[in-house]
């Protein structure tokens, strides 16, 4: 091999090198400072607000959005399921490992449930909020069905008794043609007749309120039903790298100050500037359904580039 090929070749063999770790880095996902990010559950009425979790790079403690590893505070979500056909139902087992090396088996409910999984493709597409069963040696299992060929980012979101609130995530392949679906800007949308509006902004670093209306057939929904202790739960997921947020809304039915609709209203604050995909889960007439949007962030809040002092660890709002 004369000099130029053999210098060819070790320019490529570096180019993949370096692409490799450039894959795994976004992978997991980009480190922020200066803002706490929020994971796990926040609104009002949850307990302490939960913790900002941290990872640790070098040495240099960062705020990491949850949802982002699958690994955090000693806690570990592994599955033995790694693919499932796309458009058939199929069991999807895991398990959360504690920081004791052994499964987890003691949760704390947190709106009616000790786990809530939400599974979607990395486009935003295929959304689903899951509520597996645990067995006794701490294996959770539920019935999942991934629509599209791609690969699907599953999230477990849940409170160890004894901890603070947890959202961990991994990658579910769907073997099968990927084609990759935008969205368009939207704050209206149109499911099984209903009508969801969106009105708010979004704000990095600070939180903020949301209400979201419902109505069907032109007519305001005053009957909202409760699902999961609340008239609705939103999800929010930053675009590109999926980084994960789940709130919930101001007040309780029941609690004498809160109406069944049509308005739903949240206060959330997302870790940085970009584009949100937002769902919207809520129940009327016996089904629950979810209504998606589409939304960028508005300026930045000139407060928020405040470093986190201590441990590293802020509050959740």
């Amino acid at each position: 091999m004369n000099t130029a090929a053999k210098l060819s070749a070790y320019g490529a063999v570096l180019a993949l090198a370096f692409g490799g770790a450039w894959a795994a880095g976004t992978a997991v996902g980009p480190f922020t400072t200066g803002v706490a990010a929020q994971g796990g559950h926040s609104g009002v009425g949850h307990a302490g607000g939960g913790d900002s979790h941290s990872g640790t790079v070098a040495g240099v403690t960062q705020d990491l959005p949850a949802g982002l590893a699958s690994t955090r505070d000693g806690y570990t979500l592994t599955s033995t399921t790694t693919t499932i056909t796309p458009g058939s139902i199929e069991n999807f087992s895991f398990r959360i490992i504690g920081p004791d090396g052994n499964p987890v088996t003691r949760f704390d409910a947190e709106h009616d449930k000790r786990m809530h999984l939400i599974v979607v493709r990395r486009d935003t597409a295929g959304y689903e909020h899951l509520h597996p069963e645990m067995s006794p040696d701490g294996t959770w299992n539920v019935p999942m069905r991934l629509p599209l060929g791609g690969t699907y980012r599953v999230f477990a979101d849940f409170v160890p008794t004894g901890g603070a609130d947890q959202t961990l995530g991994l990658d579910v392949s769907a073997p099968g043609v990927f084609e990759p679906v935008a969205h368009a800007p939207s704050r209206i949308a149109e499911v099984d007749g209903y009508q969801v509006r969106l009105d708010g902004q979004l704000t990095a670093g600070r939180s903020s309120p949301l209400t979201l209306s419902v109505s069907k057939d032109g007519r305001p929904v005053t009957d909202l039903q409760p699902y999961l202790a609340a008239y609705g739960h939103l999800v929010a997921l930053r675009t590109g790298d999926l980084a994960y947020l789940h709130v919930h809304p101001e007040g309780a039915p029941g609690d004498g100050r809160t109406p069944a609709g049509p308005e739903i209203t949240f206060r959330a604050e997302v870790p940085s500037a970009g584009t949100y995909r937002l769902f919207l889960d809520f129940q009327h007439e016996g089904r629950v359904r979810t209504a998606e949007f589409t939304v960028d962030t508005g300026p930045a809040d000139s407060r928020q580039a405040q470093p986190p002092s201590g441990d590293g660890h802020g509050s959740h709002g």
